[in-house]
């Protein structure tokens, strides 16, 4: 009877692990039909978002720089980059998004914002992407082909990349699904991340993002709008369930505001890593 090495690190794919695991999750991804229609809400969830400001002021900047923001949906962080950097291009499938981000840069006066319509899977080189000093890819890496995708970000930063992948159940609250009935399963988070840029050969530096807790909103009804983005397709008994829970979350209640705490404090991972002299295209 043969006997058979014991199995390393070295008899790991990642990559199949992750599609597995992907195929296992309980939530549908939103494709670009859905980020064209949710353009102005996004936008305004995201005004002033505590996590932007803790994304940026990681980054090593300077007004010479050219950044390269991939997944950039309506400017959250290109249109406060821009105003700290000679140049961003902002790169996003969704038209919808990109358009928003025009309209929000002319309000702002920002004339250094160059956007460019395309998906991780299209050719780059025929858009003309180019090199920039530093690639970033702020929780938009819900791809198939992650190994491709962490190849593209390497390929087009001349000096740095920084990544944002989520640390598992974040972005999702697991008691939300359980409170109108649905399974939960997480499904893959950035330690399949480290694990495939480790056997690319990079070694990345991770600091935790970690948020508050707490949500603040002027409403039950801008709540519940904050949460059913987390479902495709609710009824109408699973958003009474869903109601009910937000209820039983509430901290404080007064007259413009109320205070929901999340079971879990949202935490992403940001992964970073210095070109190090590895070649660019």
């Amino acid at each position: 009877m043969p006997t058979h090495p014991p199995h390393t690190y070295a008899n790991i794919d990642w990559d199949i692990l992750r599609r597995n695991a992907r195929g296992q999750k309980s939530w549908k991804g939103k494709n670009v039909e859905d980020w064209d229609r949710n353009a102005k809400s996004f936008a305004e969830r995201n005004e002033d978002s505590p996590y932007a400001a803790l994304f940026l002021t990681r980054l090593p900047l300077d007004t010479s720089m050219t950044v390269l923001d991939i997944g950039a949906g309506p400017g959250t962080l290109a249109l406060p980059l821009a105003e700290r950097v000679a140049s961003v291009t902002a790169i996003d499938y969704s038209q919808q998004m990109l358009d928003l981000l025009r309209q929000r840069a002319e309000d702002k006066k920002l004339t250094n914002i160059h956007t460019i319509n395309c998906a991780w899977e299209d050719d780059w080189k025929t858009l003309h992407v180019g090199i920039h000093d530093l690639a970033i890819a702020s929780r938009s890496l819900g791809v198939e082909n992650l190994r491709g995708a962490l190849q593209k970000l390497d390929d087009h930063a001349g000096k740095y990349v920084f990544i944002t992948d989520r640390i598992a159940p974040t972005p999702f609250d697991p008691a939300a699904f359980k409170a109108i009935g649905r399974p939960f399963d997480s499904g893959p988070d950035y330690i399949y991340t480290l694990n495939i840029l480790y056997t690319m050969g990079i070694h990345p530096n991770v600091q935790i993002l970690e948020l508050e807790r707490d949500l603040l909103f002027p409403s039950m009804e801008e709540a519940l709008a904050a949460y059913t983005w987390m479902f495709k397709d609710l009824s109408g008994i699973e958003l009474d369930r869903l109601q009910t829970y937000l209820l039983s979350r509430i901290r404080t209640s007064e007259k413009n505001h109320l205070v929901i705490r999340r079971e879990f404090p949202p935490r992403w991972a940001m992964i970073w890593w210095k070109k190090n002299g590895r070649p660019t295209q």
